[in-house]
């Protein structure tokens, strides 16, 4: 049963790193922009939901980033629960901007000193070169576009969450808010919770949110779980003075079921401000 748990694990990173899987989640009324990027050297497609009353008025609204944001991965999934959500009055009205992949492995994976870790995603620091598109170039098209406030976000899950995860530890300043759901830390050899002591001592002095979580957890280099429980560990006894963080073990679910199964209180933590 543990080799069995364990190919179908690997199996799941290998998809990681290609396009997600596709549900069929109702395609919301949405906007599509084209940017012609000088820093990925490609067009990219993005898609933009925005909350109904945003018509209504000239209130400007947070914005909500999501790499895997095509129609055909997790952008209708995450737009359908912003719209319940906001129409509960749960949380505060949020645009959607999801960007679809082309080369998932690449953009949002850092650097790695691990050889081995090539059978997955290459090893090219594609994450650096993502990461200035969406602040050198997707963040100033969005808040050219659309009333948009000073307050951000990012949500991202498996190489999306390791992409988060990179960003908010090694870059902490471009977001408000970080939404990580079982991050795949193990690359690079688990680098980020290794360093994540001296990391954390580099933390701006800005309210910063972080939420993360981890499904269960199987004993080899490869398991997820291990590595968010650590991270827990080390944020309790070293936490940046203006970072509020919350981690959810998920034991109960697997890495292709937990976004779905947490992803409700993980934007009702991360979106309000109790």
């Amino acid at each position: 049963m543990k080799n069995t748990n364990y190919l179908i694990l690997i199996s799941l990173f290998l998809l990681s790193c290609k396009n997600t899987i596709q549900y069929n989640d109702p395609i919301p009324k949405h906007d599509t922009l084209k940017i012609e990027s000088i820093k990925v050297g490609e067009t990219r497609i993005i898609n933009i939901w925005t909350p109904p009353m945003y018509n209504i008025g000239n209130e400007s609204f947070p914005v909500l980033y999501m790499p895997d944001g095509g129609i055909k991965e997790d952008f209708p999934h995450i737009a359908n629960t912003l719209a319940k959500l906001i129409k509960q009055k749960a949380i505060q009205p949020i645009i959607l901007v999801g960007i679809e992949n082309t080369v998932r492995g690449r953009d949002l994976t850092g650097y790695s000193k691990i050889k081995e870790d090539e059978q997955y995603c290459p090893l090219t620091d594609g994450a650096k070169n993502f990461r200035s598109f969406i602040t050198q170039e997707l963040i100033p098209a969005i808040n050219s576009k659309y009333r948009t406030s000073n307050k951000k976000g990012i949500i991202g899950e498996s190489l999306a969450g390791l992409f988060v995860m990179e960003t908010c530890m090694q870059h902490p300043e471009i977001f408000d808010f970080y939404i990580a759901i079982d991050p795949s830390l193990w690359w690079n050899d688990h680098y980020l919770v290794k360093n994540a002591d001296k990391l954390l001592r580099k933390f701006p002095d800005k309210k910063i949110k972080l939420w993360f979580a981890g499904s269960s957890l199987e004993h080899h280099k490869y398991s997820i779980a291990q590595y968010t429980n650590q991270l827990a560990k080390i944020l309790k006894t070293n936490t940046p003075n203006q970072l509020q963080w919350k981690y959810s073990y998920e034991p109960k679910e697997k890495h292709n079921t937990i976004f779905r199964a947490t992803k409700v209180k993980a934007l009702l933590w991360a979106l309000n401000k109790s």
